[in-house]
C-alpha cells in the first residue's frame, strides 16, 4: 500500500514550520518533507520530529536570490562556489534532521553545452559529499508554465544527466504534476525510469490542488506504482484548496496516510 509523506512547503503552510510538523502528525503522517526550513535552526526541527514520532524525508537547496530571479543554482554557470555554499546547508539540515536526501535545484538557465556541463560538475561533486553521509541528490523536472525557463524540464533529460553524473546516490524526483503537465504518459514514463526514481510527488492537474480532481486518476495511478515495486514514500506536494486539514479526504481512497508502523 501506498505511504503518503506531506510536503510542509505547502500543506499546512498558515503556520511556523514547527507546528507544521505537529500537524502533520496529528493527521497522521508519518514522513514529512520540507522545502527551505533554513530559518529555524535544526535542533529546534529534530526535536519537533522526534517529539512526534515523524521521519524527514527531503529538504531543497536554497534557490539563491530571488529578487534576481534565481530559482536554484546546481546549473548556473559562473555560481558554482554560491551552489556549494548552499548544498553545504542543504546536507547539514539533511544530516542532523536524519533526512534521506536532497533536492538540488536546477535553476532557470539555456539548455546548452555550458549549463548542461555544469549542472553535471555540480551534482558530480554534491553527489560524492553526499555519499560520505549516505544521503541521496535528488533532481526534478519542473513544468514550463510554472518554472519558465527552468533548465531541467523532462524526465528523460533528466536521465541523461545521471548517466553522465555517474553517481549511483543521484536519482530522480519524479512529480507526477510536473510530468503529466510536460508530455504525460505517467505509467509508462515511471515504468521506464523506475530504477532512476528516488521519489514521486503527487498534486492535481491543473490545479495543482488535492490530488482528488483534474486529469489524473491517482488511486490507479498509485495501485500501478505499487504493483511496478514502488516502495518508496509519495509525496503530497499540492497546495490546499483551503485549511490543509478540510481536504484530506483523499487519502480515503488509499487507505490513509500510510507509514506510521515504519516511523522511528
Amino acid at each position: 500500500m501506498s505511504r503518503f509523506s506531506a510536503n510542509l512547503g505547502f500543506l499546512f503552510a498558515d503556520r511556523p514550520h514547527v507546528e507544521r510538523i505537529d500537524a502533520a502528525a496529528a493527521a497522521g503522517f508519518a514522513a514529512v518533507e520540507m522545502h527551505w526550513p533554513y530559518d529555524v535552526p535544526a535542533a529546534v526541527l529534530r526535536e519537533a520530529l522526534d517529539r512526534n514520532r515523524v521521519a524527514m524525508l527531503g529538504i531543497n537547496t536554497p534557490v539563491g536570490d530571488r529578487a534576481r530571479g534565481d530559482n536554484g543554482l546546481a546549473a548556473i554557470p559562473g555560481r558554482e562556489a554560491e551552489f556549494a555554499a548552499a548544498f553545504d546547508l542543504a546536507l547539514s539540515y539533511a544530516v542532523a534532521l536524519d533526512g534521506t536526501a536532497v533536492h538540488c535545484m536546477a535553476g532557470a538557465a539555456p539548455i546548452d553545452a555550458a549549463t548542461e556541463r555544469t549542472f553535471v560538475t555540480n551534482l558530480a561533486a554534491a553527489a560524492d559529499k553526499a555519499a560520505t553521509v549516505s544521503k541521496t541528490i535528488l533532481i526534478e523536472p519542473l513544468n514550463d508554465r510554472d518554472a519558465p525557463g527552468y533548465f531541467l524540464r523532462q524526465v528523460e533529460q533528466a536521465a541523461a544527466v545521471i548517466a553522465m553524473v555517474g553517481r549511483g546516490n543521484v536519482k530522480i524526483m519524479f512529480d507526477c504534476y510536473h510530468v503529466q503537465i510536460m508530455g504525460g504518459d505517467i505509467v509508462r514514463r515511471f515504468e521506464r525510469f523506475r530504477d532512476l526514481v528516488g521519489h514521486v510527488q503527487i498534486a492535481a492537474v491543473p490545479s495543482r490542488a488535492e490530488p482528488d480532481e483534474g486529469e489524473l486518476a491517482y488511486p490507479e495511478i498509485c495501485r500501478t506504482f505499487d504493483r511496478l515495486g514502488w516502495a518508496g514514500w509519495i509525496g503530497a506536494e499540492y497546495k490546499p484548496r483551503g485549511r490543509t486539514e478540510d481536504g484530506l479526504g483523499w487519502l480515503a481512497a488509499h487507505g490513509g496516510p500510510g507509514g506510521r508502523a515504519t516511523a522511528p
